[in-house]
Formats: structure tokens, C-alpha cells, sequence
């Protein structure tokens, strides 16, 4: 009996300290998982739900990781800044982050567009291993520090189709003086080559092609190219967009706001962010076959550009190179690695994968 009330006696005292231990610690947990609200300002329209999309998965997945303790609202562009102010509104912490892509800030510097994609650049498989384990990431990081941004890989388009064209363009001939929606690097190679690039928002590309102001004009691909219906008023589809071989899309975070997260809100975020990179590639991979279909049902006449043009092309992009290397530090700092890298990936490239899907493209099983 007396040692029964010796148990019962240290039991209620082991009892007290646990109560005590759990409610010392209880406020401890939940200062480590606070409730977080961010805005994040998207550079794309709602009605593009793939690109869109892919900030509204990220919200869903980040909430549904942290028990809805951090929360990130999406804002199209232009609702709270416009789609190529998301760089500047992230710097200056209007918002804490911004889902967008680096090459669309090409005239701050144009190191920015290595992020995403360069002209005659990687797929988006050698884009993630130059990013995620080629040191591309780490560069890319370093370049952002001066912008006060920190940024993590989350999207991909792959390879570009070469955009829209009312005649069809068979020689470099066929490009001089040709008016042509295409921004960014890519724009300034056509000009090297006799294009006229013209920079318009997606809303304004079919009025223009349709009244003549512009003769062509590139977008995404043939999910997104097809809900702008294009091919009404310029029927001719070229491929492929050489200057976007892949394009990889970001999430840029205000460095100091990113410094206060606690570490399980950092690591949920990366994790998140790699999620929905690897998820925009496998839906684009499986729409846009779908959405080529229809558009050749519907009339498009394909065309791939002639080895005249990709010739003269690829020599004007990498002449640019070599030009902004001589007089930009940021850019020639991820311009060396970056081109030793894309030359390794390319001769691995050439043995194996290339060389099969070139068998099995070129004879298709019965």
C-alpha cells in the first residue's frame, strides 16, 4: 500500500512537470510557425492558366504544407503592378515576392536573362541541371543580391514555337524590314538579321497583326498561342523559337523578407517552388500537343524555319555574346560558365538521347 502511494505521490509531481514543460514550450512552437501573409505579384494574366496557374498551385501547396499558417495571394499583373514591374515592386518590397521570368528585365541588365532562357540556349532539362547542380542558381543568386532579391526556379514552358506570320518567310531575305512582335534578346538578334522588333502586351498582338501594323509575332506555344487566335489573321506557325529553347520561369523574394522566415517556412517554400517547376513542364508537355492538333485542323500551315535563317541566327545571338561579355562583368561572370556547361551537355546530349529519339522520330513503329 505504502508503495503504491509512493507511485501515485511521483506520478502526480512527473505529472505537474510534463503540464508545466508543455506549457513552457507550447509558445516556443508556435513563435517558430507563425501566421504569414504575403502578396505575390504574378507577370501574367489570369486567362494564361498554365503560367497563371502555376503561382495559384504554389499558394495551394505552401498553405496546405504549413497548416494555412503561411499564406501568398496571387495578384495577375497589372493588379497591384504591371507585368514588368514585378522585379522593381519585389526589390523595394511592395511585394515580398513575384512570379515572372528574369529575361523580361534584360534592360536593367541583361544578365537577368540567363534565368530563364538566352537565344540557341539549353532545353529545359539541361536548364535545370545548369540551375540546380551546374551552379547556374548560385550565379543567378549572387547577380540578384545587388536588387536586394533572392530566386528559386518554379516553371518552364519548353522549347518556343517561332511565332506567327501572315507570309511565309523562306530566306533572310524574307525578314528585311518585316515588323515583328518579339521582345528582349531574342528581338535584338532579328534586328541583326533585318526584323523590325516591335514590343507589344498579348491583349494588343491580334489587332495588330489583324489591322497590318505588325506582320508577325511570337507568344508562347500552341496552348497559349491558340486560345489568342492567331492563326485567324496570320496562318502561317513557324518553328522553333530559337531564341526561347526553353523558358524557365522564377520566383523572386525580397531578400530581408526571405531572411525572416523561419527555417521550416524556407525549407516548405523551396520545396514548393521545385514542385510546381517540375508540374508546368509536364502540363505544358501534355497540352500543347493537344492544342497543335487543333490548330492544323483549323487551317495553320507549319513551317520550320531554313537553315539559312537558324545559321544566320545563331551566329548574330553569339556574336551579341561575345559584344556584352567585353563590356559587362555580370553578364560575362554566367556567360563563361554558362557556355562551358551548355557545350558539355550538348556532346552528352548527342550520344545517347539524341541519337535515339532522332531513330525513333524518323521511324515511327507501326
Amino acid at each position: 500500500m505504502k508503495n503504491r502511494r509512493e507511485f501515485l505521490k511521483k506520478s502526480a509531481v512527473g505529472a505537474a512537470a510534463g503540464a508545466a514543460v508543455s506549457a513552457l514550450s507550447a509558445p516556443a512552437i508556435a513563435q517558430s510557425t507563425p501566421e504569414i501573409r504575403w502578396r505575390c505579384a504574378s507577370s501574367f494574366p489570369k486567362n494564361l492558366d498554365t503560367l497563371f496557374g502555376g503561382a495559384e498551385l504554389f499558394s495551394k501547396r505552401l498553405a496546405e504544407l504549413t497548416n494555412g499558417k503561411f499564406q501568398v495571394r496571387i495578384f495577375a499583373a497589372g493588379e497591384i503592378v504591371p507585368a514588368y514591374g514585378v522585379a522593381d515592386a519585389v526589390q523595394n518590397n511592395t511585394v515580398e515576392c513575384g512570379h515572372t521570368c528574369g529575361y523580361y528585365f534584360v534592360g536593367k541588365n541583361k544578365a537577368f536573362a540567363f534565368e530563364t532562357t538566352i537565344p540557341f540556349g539549353m532545353n529545359q532539362r539541361m536548364q535545370n541541371a545548369w540551375m540546380y547542380w551546374g551552379g547556374g542558381l548560385k550565379l543567378q543568386r549572387e547577380f540578384l543580391s545587388d536588387y536586394n532579391i533572392t530566386t528559386f526556379p518554379m516553371g518552364n514552358t519548353g522549347t518556343q514555337m517561332g511565332g506567327w506570320f501572315r507570309k511565309p518567310v523562306k530566306t533572310l531575305a524574307d525578314l528585311k524590314g518585316l515588323k515583328m512582335r518579339i521582345p528582349g534578346i531574342g528581338g535584338e538578334v532579328m534586328a541583326k538579321l533585318g526584323v523590325v522588333p516591335q514590343q507589344l502586351p498579348g491583349g494588343e498582338i491580334y489587332p495588330a497583326l489583324e489591322r497590318g501594323v505588325i506582320d508577325a509575332a511570337e507568344w508562347v506555344g500552341p496552348y497559349d498561342d491558340e486560345k489568342l487566335g492567331l492563326y485567324r489573321v496570320a496562318p502561317n506557325y513557324y518553328y522553333p523559337g530559337w531564341w526561347e529553347s526553353c523558358a524557365m520561369l522564377s520566383m523572386y523574394v525580397n531578400m530581408k523578407e526571405w531572411e525572416k522566415l523561419p527555417k521550416q517556412y524556407q525549407e516548405a517554400f523551396q520545396t514548393v517552388c521545385a514542385e510546381c517547376n517540375q508540374d508546368m513542364m509536364a502540363e505544358y508537355d501534355y497540352k500543347n500537343p493537344i492544342a497543335l492538333q487543333s490548330l492544323v485542323k483549323n487551317g495553320v500551315k507549319l513551317h520550320s524555319f531554313s537553315t539559312e535563317i537558324m545559321k544566320a541566327a545563331q551566329m548574330a545571338a553569339f556574336d551579341l555574346y561575345e559584344t556584352e561579355s567585353a563590356k559587362n562583368p555580370a553578364f560575362k561572370k554566367i556567360y563563361e560558365p554558362w557556355r562551358k556547361f551548355r557545350n558539355d551537355q550538348f556532346l552528352w546530349n548527342k550520344v545517347a538521347e539524341h541519337t535515339l529519339m532522332s531513330f525513333m522520330l524518323s521511324n515511327p513503329a507501326k
